[in-house]
C-alpha cells in the first residue's frame, strides 16, 4: 500500500487519538481542475484524491469515454506533466453500483456493476464507494436496506477477488449512501435530512453482517468511511450551510462507531470556516466537484470578456455565445434540472452552483471556442485593473505576486483558490 493510500487509511484510528484529520476529494475529469489540483498538492506537499463515478468512468467509457484504467493514464499524465510525485495520488471510485444500468432488472444490472468494480480495482483504485441504493427494474422504489448492503458486498467480493489476483494494493472501502443528489439539488431546500445516528449505525451494522456472509470480514476491517448527509447542500442559487449544532447528535455516533470516519459530499460554496467546522467534527472526507468548474468557468468568462477589450479581432464570438449555443443544440444535460422561464433558464445555464455546463466543455466547439480565446491572450500580460473588474476574486492574488497576470496562470489560479480554501480550512481543523 503507497504511503499515501496508508494515511488515508489512518484516518479513523488518528480521530480516535484526538487527531482530526482531512481530505479534499477532487470529483472532476476536467484536465485542468486536475492538473491545478495536482500543482496544489505539488505546492503543499500532500497527497491529493482524485474520484471519478460510476457514470463518469466505467467498463464501457462512461460518458468521459475512459475506463479506470484510461483513466488513471490520464491522471499519470497530468501528475507527469507537472511533475506530481505519484506515491502522492490516491484514486478513488465513486458510488460504484448498477446506477447507470438501473433501467436493466437487478440481476444484469448488478452484473454490469460487477464488471465495473472489477475494472477499477483492476486498475489500482485504492478507495471505493460501494453505492447499490438505488432501485433497477422490478425492484421496489426504495430499495430495503438488507439487500442495499448485501449487494454493496457482492461488489467488494469481485474487487477482493481481483486485488488478491493481481496481487494490488488492497483497498479501502467507503460504505452508505445518503448524499445529496448529485451535482446538487433540483427541488427547494427547504426540507433537508441530516442523517440520523440509528440509520448510520444501522448501515454500518447491515455492511458489516453482509460482508461476513460472504466470508469478507477482513476486506470489512478496511472500510473507513460512511456516507451520511450533514446538513449540507447547494442547488442552481442557494447554498445550506452546516451548522455544528444540528449535526451534533450524528457526529457523536462516530464513538460509537470508532472504525469510522464520515464522507461528506457536496461539501461545494462552505466557508472556509464551514470546512474547518466539519473536519473537526469528525467529516474527513470532503467531496469538491461543481465548485471548481464553476471556478474554471468564471475565469474563462472573465478572461473572455478581457480579450473583447484587449484583442477584439482575434476572436470570432464571446465564450459565453459559443457555450450558449452547445448547451441549446444538446439540452439533455440541463434541462430538467433548470425550471423557470427562457431568462431564467439562459441565467442558470451560464451561472447556476450546479454548474451543469461543466458537461459540455469536452465538446469540439467548447474546446475550439476555448482554444481560440487562449491562443488570443496567449503571452498577454493581463493589466491589473482589467483582472480587478472581470476576475476580482483574483485581483490580490495578482497583487501579492502569487499569480502571474497571464491567462493559463489565471485559469489554474481560479481552480487552486477553491483548493486553498479547503487546503486551510483542513489545516486549521487539525491544528486545533
Amino acid at each position: 500500500m503507497s504511503a499515501a493510500a496508508k494515511r488515508l487509511a489512518s484516518m479513523p484510528n488518528n480521530r480516535g487519538f484526538g487527531r482530526p484529520s482531512g481530505i479534499t476529494s477532487v470529483c472532476s475529469a476536467h484536465p485542468v481542475v486536475i492538473e491545478a489540483a495536482l500543482i496544489h498538492g505539488r505546492g503543499r506537499n500532500t497527497n491529493v484524491l482524485i474520484e471519478a463515478t460510476c457514470n463518469q468512468v466505467n467498463q464501457d467509457g462512461g460518458y468521459t469515454g475512459m475506463t479506470p484504467a484510461a483513466f488513471r493514464a490520464f491522471v499519470e499524465k497530468i501528475a507527469a506533466k507537472v511533475d506530481f510525485p505519484l506515491d502522492q495520488l490516491i484514486l478513488g471510485g465513486d458510488h460504484l453500483g448498477p446506477n447507470p444500468w438501473k433501467h436493466l432488472a437487478a440481476g444484469e444490472a448488478m452484473r454490469k456493476a460487477s464488471e465495473m468494480i472489477d475494472a477499477y480495482a483492476a486498475a489500482g483504485f485504492t478507495k471505493l464507494h460501494l453505492d447499490t441504493s438505488m432501485a433497477c427494474a422490478g425492484d421496489p422504489q426504495a430499495v430495503p436496506n438488507e439487500t442495499i448492503a448485501s449487494r454493496a458486498a457482492q461488489l467488494a467480493a469481485v474487487s477482493e477477488a481481483r486485488v488478491r489476483q493481481i496481487g494490488t494494493q488492497a483497498p479501502s472501502y467507503i460504505i452508505g449512501t445518503e448524499v445529496p443528489v448529485p451535482g446538487g439539488a433540483v427541488e427547494a431546500l427547504d426540507h433537508l435530512h441530516i442523517t440520523t445516528p440509528a440509520d448510520a449505525r444501522e448501515t454500518v451494522e447491515l455492511h458489516r453482517a453482509a460482508f461476513s456472509r460472504l466470508g469478507l470480514d477482513e476486506a470489512f476491517a478496511r472500510a473507513i468511511g460512511i456516507v451520511v448527509q450533514p446538513g449540507v447542500e447547494f442547488g442552481n442559487a442557494e447554498v445550506i450551510a452546516y451548522k455544528r449544532e444540528a449535526a451534533a447528535e450524528l457526529v457523536a455516533t462516530l464513538s460509537d462507531i470508532p472504525q469510522f470516519v464520515f464522507e461528506a459530499h457536496s461539501t461545494d460554496y462552505q466557508s472556509q470556516q464551514a470546512l474547518t467546522d466539519l473536519v473537526g467534527d469528525g467529516f474527513a472526507i470532503l467531496k469538491v466537484g461543481p465548485w471548481l468548474t464553476f471556478a474554471l468557468r468564471e475565469a474563462l468568462y472573465g478572461l473572455s470578456a478581457i480579450a473583447g477589450i484587449l484583442v477584439p479581432n482575434a476572436i470570432r464570438e464571446s465564450l459565453p455565445a459559443a457555450m450558449e449555443r452547445a448547451m441549446l443544440s444538446s439540452p439533455d444535460h440541463w434541462q430538467k434540472y433548470y425550471p423557470g422561464d427562457a431568462h431564467q433558464q439562459h441565467a442558470q445555464r451560464h451561472y447556476s452552483f450546479s454548474d451543469r455546463i461543466r458537461y459540455y466543455w469536452a465538446a469540439p466547439a467548447a474546446q475550439n471556442a476555448v482554444n481560440e480565446l487562449m491562443s488570443a491572450l496567449q503571452g498577454l500580460t493581463i493589466p491589473r485593473p482589467l483582472i480587478s473588474q472581470h476576475l476580482g476574486q483574483l485581483e490580490p492574488m495578482v497583487a501579492s505576486g502569487s499569480l502571474a497576470p497571464q491567462a493559463d496562470a489565471i485559469v489554474l489560479g481560479s481552480v487552486i483558490r477553491v483548493l486553498d480554501i479547503y487546503a486551510e480550512a483542513i489545516n486549521s481543523a487539525q491544528q486545533s
